[in-house]
C-alpha cells in the first residue's frame, strides 16, 4: 500500500508541475505559489473540519507540534521559491537533474538515521534515481536555444542545488520527526498556512497585484493547489506505512510524469534516453515493491 500511495504523489506532483509550466508564465512565479499554497491551505482546511484528525496540534502536546509543522512550511516554501527561480534563470539541461536529485539526500540521511535498505530496495532506488536523471538529462534538442536565451546559469545552479537541499532535509524531517509528532494531515495544514503567510508577505512587499484575472489560469492554480496538496497528503501516509527512502524516491518521480503529459498534451517528442529513463524509473518502482 505504501508503494501504492508513492506512485500516487509522483503522479499528483507530475500533474501539478505541468499545470505550473502555464501558470507561472501567465501571472509569474510569485503569485502562482501564492495561489497554489492558498488554495491548498483551504482544501486541507476542509478535510480536517470533515475528519477532526487534527493530530497532535490540539490533545495538549505543547508548542512542538506546531513548530514542527511551521518549520516543514517554511523549508518547502523557500525550496519552492528556489525550484522556481532556478528554472527562470538557469540552463534547463543543467538546473533541471540537479533540482531533481533531492532524494539522493534524503535517502542518505535516513541511512545515517538508522533506517536500513535490503538490496533488493537499495537497486530499486538506484535504478528510480537514474532514471529521473535520464528523463532530466535525455532530451536535449532545445538545450542550445534555451541556453542563449539564458546565458550563465551559475546563479541558476546555485538556486536548483538549493532546491535540491530543502526538498531533501524536507522529506527526511517529515518521515522521522516531523508526521510522527504533527500528524499527517495537519502537517500538510501547516506547510500550507506557513507557505500561504510567507508568499503573500513576499507578494505585498513586492507590490505584485494579488488577483488572478484571467479565469483559464486562475483554474490552472485552482487546478496546481489540489493536486500539489493532494501529493503531500498521500506522500505524509506514505510514510506512515513505509521507508523514508522508499516514499522520498518514489514522490521524485514526478519529473517522468510531466515529460509523459508534455508528449501527450502538447505533442513534445520523448528522446531515446527518455525512454530508457521511463524503463528504469518501472524497474525501480517493481524492486521496491518486491
Amino acid at each position: 500500500m505504501g508503494i501504492l500511495l508513492g506512485v500516487a504523489t509522483a503522479l499528483a506532483w507530475g500533474s501539478a508541475d505541468f499545470l505550473a509550466r502555464f501558470a507561472t508564465r501567465a501571472v509569474g512565479n510569485l503569485r502562482a505559489v501564492l495561489g497554489m499554497q492558498a488554495w491548498g491551505a483551504t482544501f486541507v482546511t476542509v478535510l480536517l473540519l470533515v475528519t477532526r484528525d487534527w493530530g497532535h496540534l490540539f490533545d495538549r502536546s505543547g508548542w512542538q507540534p506546531w513548530a514542527w509543522g511551521i518549520l516543514a512550511g517554511a523549508i518547502n516554501t523557500f525550496a519552492m521559491l528556489a525550484l522556481y527561480r532556478s528554472f527562470e534563470i538557469g540552463k534547463l539541461s543543467l538546473v533541471g537533474p540537479v533540482s531533481a536529485s533531492y532524494p539522493i539526500l534524503a535517502v542518505g540521511l535516513s541511512a545515517l538515521s538508522g533506517e536500513r535498505l535490503s538490496i533488493c530496495r537499495a537497486l530499486g532506488i538506484a535504478a528510480a534515481l537514474l532514471g529521473v536523471f535520464l528523463v532530466a538529462t535525455g532530451d536535449n534538442s532545445g538545450s542550445k536555444r534555451y541556453e542563449t536565451e539564458k546565458p550563465g546559469g551559475i546563479a541558476g545552479l546555485g538556486w536548483a542545488i538549493a532546491a535540491a537541499f530543502g526538498f531533501g532535509i524536507l522529506f527526511w524531517l517529515l518521515g522521522i520527526r516531523i508526521i510522527p509528532r504533527t500528524g499527517a494531515l495537519p502537517t500538510v495544514w501547516l506547510i500550507r498556512v506557513t507557505g500561504t503567510v510567507i508568499t503573500f508577505c513576499l507578494v505585498i512587499a513586492k507590490n505584485i497585484p494579488l488577483r488572478i484575472k484571467n479565469k483559464r489560469t486562475g483554474a490552472q492554480v485552482y487546478g496546481m493547489g489540489f493536486l500539489d496538496t493532494a501529493a503531500f497528503v498521500l506522500s505524509n501516509l506514505g510514510m506512515r506505512l513505509e521507508q523514508v527512502a522508499v516514499i522520498s524516491v518514489l514522490g521524485s518521480l514526478y519529473g517522468a510524469v510531466t515529460v509523459a503529459f508534455a508528449a501527450i498534451f502538447l505533442k513534445e517528442r520523448i528522446a531515446l534516453l527518455q525512454w530508457t529513463g521511463i524503463v528504469a524509473i518501472f524497474l525501480g518502482v517493481a524492486l521496491m515493491s518486491a
